[in-house]
C-alpha cells in the first residue's frame, strides 16, 4: 500500500477518503482542453514553418530568374573581355544583342542601335543593371 500512496498524484482516483473526488467528466474536460491546447500550439508552429517555406520559395524563384537573365546576358555578343566592376552597355540590333564599352551619350546621344541597359559584371559573373542619368 505504501507504493501506491507514494505515487498517488498519477492515480485517476482518490487514495484517501479525504482526497477530492475525481470525476470522469472532469478528467474528460481536462483531456479535451489539453488536446485543444496542443492542437493550437502545433498549428501555430506549422503556420510559422509554412510562412518560411513560402518566403524561401519566393527567394528561390527570384534567384532562378536572375540566373536566367545572367545567362542570357552572357550570350550577348561582346568584342572585348568583360571585367568585374566594368560598366558595359547593351544594345540591340537585328542579329541579336551586343555589349559595347560606349554609352549612348558617347555616341553623341545617337547610338547606331537601340540602347537596352547598362550593366556591371560582378565577381561571381552575375550582372547588376545600372540606371543611367540624363548625361549618360
Amino acid at each position: 500500500m505504501e507504493e501506491v500512496l507514494s505515487n498517488h498524484h498519477s492515480l485517476t482516483y482518490g487514495t484517501s477518503r479525504l482526497a477530492p473526488a475525481i470525476s470522469l467528466v472532469d478528467r474528460a474536460k481536462e483531456i479535451e482542453l489539453a488536446e485543444e491546447s496542443v492542437k493550437l500550439h502545433v498549428h501555430g508552429k506549422l503556420e510559422v514553418i509554412a510562412k518560411q517555406i513560402r518566403a524561401l520559395k519566393l527567394e528561390a524563384d527570384l534567384i532562378l530568374q536572375q540566373a536566367e537573365k545572367d545567362i542570357e546576358l552572357h550570350k550577348a555578343k561582346c568584342q572585348f573581355e568583360k571585367k568585374p566592376g566594368q560598366l558595359i552597355y547593351l544594345y540591340s540590333k537585328q542579329g541579336g544583342d551586343y555589349f559595347s564599352l560606349l554609352s549612348p551619350s558617347e555616341w553623341g546621344g545617337n547610338p547606331p542601335h537601340p540602347f537596352k541597359a547598362a550593366y556591371t559584371l560582378n565577381p561571381d559573373r552575375s550582372f547588376t543593371e545600372i540606371p543611367l542619368g540624363p548625361k549618360d
